[in-house]
């Protein structure tokens, strides 16, 4: 691959991203309306729907099915206790329930002792351990999903329909007959957006932490990382789609198919935790629902990078898989 050839064509793509000021402007207001619009929105009060973390046992405490039979609280199957007791610690479960006889509340959560005052009345054999800690609130769980849906949107029409665009316009066929080749071309696109994109967004996340004040229990390297990889999963995915096509209403109606469903079930707006498995499943085949959830995790449970290896594992993996078809399919013309 040739240096400059790739100099050549990275310069030129940074510097129209860079003179589109609508498309930078855009890309930097649009997160931080959307995270200082669920800030205020959401400071002042809390959800009303009573959640429970539960650990099913055979042996069942006096009581139990009486308690589990009460409406208009959700039971959330759990299977690591130490896990499900930081959510109690961070507000982000109300209780966790041992069905054995053992639950845990936050001694300052006011529906941790609702839900204390009821399971007593349904049942009196329950053992009470308490634990303490800061609420979470919903704009500290936001803002990874807010973030990761600005870099799907800016890596799949960023890359994927500027090409589509490049190749209606003839600019591809242009550049054919000159000494570049394919793969400097998309490696020249891929690195353009890729470093744009984390910049922009650590740039939102920087200022917007300055006046709200996220959570963080993590390592800001590790949340870097997470970042870059699901960045330039999406931007690989955004290939595939650009790949062939010249019609960029054809491309346009595709990248929109893929976006708005991921979406919608990564997680950008609510938490699939209780959702039906098929539900769950579904949103693993996207890149979008890896990357947020390792974010979360590092920003709120405090994770490590042994912790999220999987979902780092399933990006780079990604990433290969849509990288091979997209070189593998790119035509000029």
């Amino acid at each position: 691959m040739g240096l400059r050839r790739f100099l050549a064509v990275f310069s030129a793509r940074n510097l129209e991203f860079i003179r589109d000021r609508s498309a930078l402007t855009w890309n930097i207001v649009l997160p931080v309306l959307i995270v200082f619009g669920f800030a205020f929105a959401f400071t002042t009060g809390g959800e009303t729907l009573f959640k429970v973390g539960l650990y099913q046992q055979q042996a069942q405490a006096p009581g139990m099915d009486r308690f589990l039979a009460l409406k208009h609280i959700r039971f959330i199957p759990v299977t690591d206790i130490p896990a499900a007791i930081t959510k109690v610690e961070r507000h982000q479960l109300d209780m966790l329930l041992d069905s054995s006889g053992r639950y845990w509340i936050n001694d300052q959560s006011a529906n941790g002792y609702l839900l204390e005052q009821l399971l007593n009345g349904a049942a009196n054999r329950f053992t009470k351990q308490t634990v303490s800690g800061e609420p979470i609130r919903y704009v500290d769980w936001l803002i990874p999903g807010v973030l990761g849906m600005n870099v799907m949107f800016s890596s799949l029409f960023g890359v994927g329909y500027v090409i589509v665009r490049y190749r209606k316009n003839g600019v591809l066929k242009r550049l054919k007959a000159t000494p570049l080749t394919a793969l400097e071309f998309l490696a020249a696109q891929v690195m353009s957006r890729l470093w744009l994109i984390v910049g922009v967004t650590s740039l939102v996340y920087v200022g917007t932490n300055l006046l709200v004040g996220f959570r963080m229990y993590g390592s800001y390297l590790d949340l870097l990382l997470v970042l870059v990889l699901g960045t330039f999963s999406m931007i690989c995915l955004s290939l595939t789609v650009a790949a062939r096509l010249s019609n960029e209403e054809t491309a346009n109606g595709l990248l929109n198919m893929i976006s708005w469903p991921m979406m919608m079930l990564s997680g950008v707006w609510f938490s699939l935790e209780g959702s039906p498995a098929i539900i769950q499943q579904a949103a693993q085949i996207f890149p979008l629902t890896h990357m947020i959830d390792a974010a979360r995790a590092i920003m709120i449970d405090g994770a490590g990078l042994a912790e999220i290896y999987p979902h780092l594992l399933i990006l780079l993996t990604m990433s290969a898989l849509f990288m091979a078809i997209g070189a593998r399919s790119f035509r000029w013309e």
